[in-house]
């Protein structure tokens, strides 16, 4: 019988993550709330480390070089708010942790790509994802909708002011 703990982590756990390794370059797809509203955020880099890959805590560093700074962020590969991870490039590395990349740039910090079949390692299906991306894009185009409809709206009242403007003016002229 599972423990109560064993229970809760595989509610939360996800179906099925990708198979990230150290040396891949990654597009990390993260869920942003910003008050009421909600985006996705794509977070492009190295993933200089993977921790716990078979445990519910697993997680995944991600280093990129920003207006000449490195950024690095640290993703929990189970977190509802990591919506998708899709593995652009694969690189030949031996090692686990590749932290000796930030002392790297330019030629230096290239890595001697490998061969992979990109659509196998980026297929998951996990509906509930899939539905829940495919809900927050249709947020999102409502939400731009009914701003473009309140734009042409306030358009169409300050031609109609315009129009009774120029009319009054044309009055007034013939007067």
């Amino acid at each position: 019988m599972p423990s109560i703990i064993e229970t809760i982590t595989n509610r939360q756990k996800k179906h099925q993550v990708v198979d990230v390794k150290s040396g891949d370059t990654v597009k990390v797809h993260q869920k942003i709330r910003e008050g009421s509203k909600e985006r996705i955020q794509i977070f492009e880099g190295l993933v200089i480390r993977t921790d716990r890959k078979q445990s519910f805590t697993s997680t995944i560093t991600v280093r990129r070089i920003t207006s000449g700074v490195g950024v690095e962020k640290s993703y929990l590969l189970h977190s509802p708010l990591v919506m998708k991870v899709e593995v652009v490039k694969r690189a030949k590395v031996r090692r686990n942790y590749l932290v000796y990349m930030r002392d790297r740039s330019g030629k230096s910090a290239r890595l001697s790509g490998m061969s992979f079949d990109r659509g196998a390692v980026n297929a998951i299906d996990d509906k509930e994802a899939e539905a829940e991306v495919e809900h927050i894009k249709e947020e999102a185009e409502a939400a731009h909708e009914v701003e473009a409809a309140k734009k042409a709206q306030e358009e169409a009242k300050t031609e109609a002011k315009a129009e009774e403007a120029l009319a009054q003016h044309d009055a007034a002229k013939t007067e």
